[in-house]
């Protein structure tokens, strides 16, 4: 999956939100945002699949820590459609993630490293960005 738009040496702390805002390919198969220290450790990977790696229509979450994904969490309801627009907020605490799409459908996601700041943020895949507000 190509990488959009990446953030390096970020400080956002738990409360604050990343807002994304942009639009789902007409034609997508999946895309990505991804938050923690770096590529290889990641307190969230989130990850809507419309038909990619045997999977439709899910959304799957996990995590990395040096390197080595955790277990996969699955959720079953699938807010997105393709061709639409999509806003995400992505905040943490020292327990969970929540990504709020469209500001009514939540999604929690324990907080498995632990941490108390987040210094890196990607968007990857079939998502064209119009925004990233970090609140």
């Amino acid at each position: 999956m190509l990488s959009q738009m990446t953030f390096h040496h970020l400080s956002v702390k738990p409360g604050e939100c990343i807002k994304v805002k942009g639009k789902v390919a007409p034609d997508a198969k999946s895309f990505a945002l991804n938050l923690g220290q770096d590529g290889s450790d990641l307190i969230l990977h989130f990850n809507p699949r419309f038909d990619s790696l045997g999977d439709a229509r899910t959304i799957v979450c996990n995590s990395r820590e040096g390197g080595e994904w955790g277990s996969e969490l699955r959720e079953p309801e699938f807010p997105f459609q393709e061709g639409e627009d999509t806003k995400i907020c992505v905040y943490f605490d020292v327990d969970h993630v929540t990504v709020k799409i469209n500001g009514d459908h939540e999604i929690k996601f324990p907080n498995r490293l632990g941490r108390d700041s987040a210094e890196y943020f990607s968007v990857e895949g079939d998502f064209t960005i119009k925004s990233v507000k970090f609140d």
